[in-house]
């Protein structure tokens, strides 16, 4: 129940007020015109065609200033995660020699994909190879706790598509990308510990992924709409979905 009579305090019209400013700079980002690949491990390929097409959301899914705010810090501790890393002596480059970041670009640009960075070299003792990928991601201690118990792969499988996507497509560009296992690192936001993962190159996971994009890229251009994920909007994953209302009103 709403109370009519609160007064919002000091530090609630102050929040408030960052919280405008960040979606109304977030509403004027240019809209991303490809499907990327650190999202092509997501459960509902009709929920891919939706952001492909840059579907507008659904009323109220729209980021909220702290969902705003809470990726604004992932993004600050991944770059500490950098820092710290270079500090402890690995080779990690973010951007290439010309600018810009290191990524992929396929079907004349509608799938791209951008990544966190590249080892070129690190501490003797760990015996490494290189060129390696570098994955950062950021976790409340729930989700940390479950990665450092099962791996990326069985506990977050998006993450796993994304690097095994990168390894393939970079392997053009960087020989040798794929031949080594990449390095996860996750940070526990709630106590900063690092979870750090070789992460070795997975073909089919990647082939799987990229036929992915394919499909979902030629059913939305020829008007066509994949199955959903579910039977039912009450399932759990569509509860969450910004198309969820839109993707359950049509066919």
């Amino acid at each position: 129940m709403i109370d009519l009579n609160h007064q919002p305090k000091f530090h609630e019209k102050v929040t408030a007020l960052v919280d405008a400013a960040l979606q109304a700079e977030n509403a004027a980002r240019e809209r991303r015109r490809y499907l990327g690949a650190s999202r092509l491990g997501i459960a509902c390929e009709r929920a891919l065609q939706f952001e492909y097409a840059d579907a507008p959301v659904d009323a109220g899914a729209e980021f909220a200033g702290r969902t705003l705010r809470i990726f604004d810090v992932g993004h600050a501790l991944e770059e500490l995660a950098i820092r710290w890393l270079r500090l402890a002596g690995f080779e990690l480059h973010t951007r290439r020699k010309e600018g810009g970041q290191f990524g992929f670009s396929v079907a004349n640009g509608r799938i791209q994909g951008h990544v966190d960075g590249i080892f070129s070299d690190g501490p003797a003792e760990l015996g490494l190879s290189y060129p390696m990928l570098f994955e950062c991601k950021t976790m409340n201690d729930r989700n940390w706790k479950a990665c450092v118990k099962s791996g990326v792969a069985v506990s977050k499988p998006v993450y796993a598509a994304q690097i095994a996507v990168y390894q393939a497509y970079l392997e053009s560009s960087i020989p040798g990308i794929s031949a080594h296992p990449a390095l996860f690192t996750a940070i526990n936001k709630d106590t900063q510990e690092l979870w750090c993962e070789l992460v070795p190159f997975d073909g089919g996971l990647a082939q799987r992924m990229s036929d992915r994009a394919v499909r979902v890229i030629q059913a939305t251009e020829a008007g066509e709409q994949l199955p959903r994920i579910a039977i039912e909007p009450g399932y759990y994953e569509c509860k969450y979905c910004a198309w969820a209302h839109r993707c359950w009103r049509s066919s």
